[in-house]
């Protein structure tokens, strides 16, 4: 008899055990197979930022597209290609760049009234001042020969009374010699 109350102690023992850990296991929750992240007890301030896969880099199609075989280089002039006209403003005389570019400056320094305030044979241009008018001659080489022009100081072509009249002598004396 003891030693079925002997059993009866071992058996009691062991589901009161098994109960204790049951009762254990469940109030500990399930933190035990939780994840470790803690990014979602962090205050939203302080989160780590997730950007979408297709946000995280960008669109680099087309971004390497060949130019078609027509155009031309970044370099290259686009005086060249153009065939300026003759106006007011400019006209096209035969020759070479550095050649034209000498006779204008003699023929500037011949003409009364002409002031000549700098000169840049790189660039081809002469600073003037004619009749009250400041503006450029610009000497540039094109596939026609080589194109001497007014330029104002936009850039545009110089339509003032003192520049068409000095182009028209600078025609008439680049012309006859």
């Amino acid at each position: 008899m003891r030693q079925l109350q002997i059993r009866r102690f071992h058996v009691a023992r062991l589901l009161t055990m098994s109960v204790v850990v049951a009762a254990t296991a469940a109030m500990a929750g399930c933190h035990w197979f939780g994840k470790k992240n803690t990014a979602y007890q962090m205050s939203p301030e302080s989160r780590p930022l997730e950007v979408p896969p297709d946000l995280d880099h960008p669109d680099t199609q087309g971004a390497m597209q060949v130019p078609d075989a027509g155009t031309q280089s970044v370099t290259r002039s686009s005086l060249s290609t153009v065939r300026p006209a003759s106006s007011a403003s400019g006209f096209v005389v035969a020759g070479d760049r550095d050649g034209v570019f000498d006779k204008v400056g003699t023929a500037l320094a011949a003409t009364p009234g002409v002031a000549i305030a700098s000169k840049a044979q790189l660039l081809g241009t002469y600073d003037v001042s004619y009749q009250g008018s400041n503006f450029l001659v610009r000497v540039t080489k094109t596939d026609a020969g080589v194109y001497v022009s007014a330029v104002d100081p936009r850039g545009m072509p110089a339509d003032s009374a003192g520049a068409t009249q000095l182009i028209a002598a600078l025609k008439t004396q680049l012309s006859g010699t």
